[in-house]
């Protein structure tokens, strides 16, 4: 389904949850738009279920019709082009390890995600570092990752009231999401751990450690393997 967004933006419906089939139609729509170089597409932007087109209009080939807006123009180059696409491989990203020191000074919330699970907080730790994550998108922040496969046991809502300051590296949960946190920033989802991995540098190339498609394994570390690991940031 192709539907408007103002008067210089279309989304594209791919699914209706956030699954893997999804995530695959995601990224082979993403793909294909972008290879087809569309004129007037100006951005072609991912979500979880859909995918927008930011386009402009006074670079559309116009024809002469008076009867036809931008968007009805933008909607016939969109749909030719989906009409040729196909979901792409699952296996699509690199395999990316993440430490984690659980708990203390780096999971204020591990306690209260406990009690909300009705697990242990080692449960908790173990169910979140045995499964395999993959990356659907990036945003809020540049980097952080919003991951897909958190077990459903584990899904906590969000905090009431956000923190001002999440430190970076922070890992948490945010309702039946996973993520963690590449900057300081305010945020309201439930931290359970830090890790000393730099997920934002913008001297390195790519900036990103993470990109979408890939699949992120959290792996449980001590304090002490934490130390040895940081690189603090400037």
């Amino acid at each position: 389904m192709i539907a408007p967004l103002g008067d210089t933006a279309l989304v594209i419906r791919v699914g209706t949850q956030i699954d893997e089939p999804t995530r695959r139609g995601v990224r082979a729509t993403v793909r294909a738009l972008e290879d087809a170089r569309l004129p007037g597409a100006a951005e072609v932007v991912p979500g979880f279920t859909t995918v927008t087109v930011h386009y402009d209009p006074a670079r559309l080939h116009m024809p002469d019709d008076p009867e036809l807006t931008p968007y009805d123009v933008m909607r016939r180059q969109v749909a030719a082009v989906l009409d040729g696409v196909a979901d792409g491989p699952s296996d699509d990203g690199n395999k990316v390890e993440i430490p984690v020191c659980y708990g203390g000074d780096f999971g204020p919330d591990l306690e209260h995600v406990a009690s909300h699970t009705g697990l242990s907080e080692a449960g908790v730790i173990d169910l979140h570092s045995m499964a395999e994550y993959r990356v659907h998108l990036l945003g809020f922040l540049p980097g952080f990752p919003y991951l897909g496969g958190l077990d459903p046991r584990l899904a906590t809502p969000r905090r009431d009231t956000p923190r001002t300051a999440v430190p970076a590296g922070s890992v948490g949960i945010g309702g039946a999401q996973t993520g963690v946190y590449p900057l300081e920033s305010p945020g309201g989802w439930q931290l359970i751990g830090r890790s000393p991995v730099v997920l934002f540098d913008p001297l390195r190339w790519p900036p990103t450690l993470l990109a979408p498609g890939d699949l992120v394994h959290f792996r449980a570390i001590d304090r002490r393997e934490y130390d040895a690991l940081h690189r603090p940031t400037t």
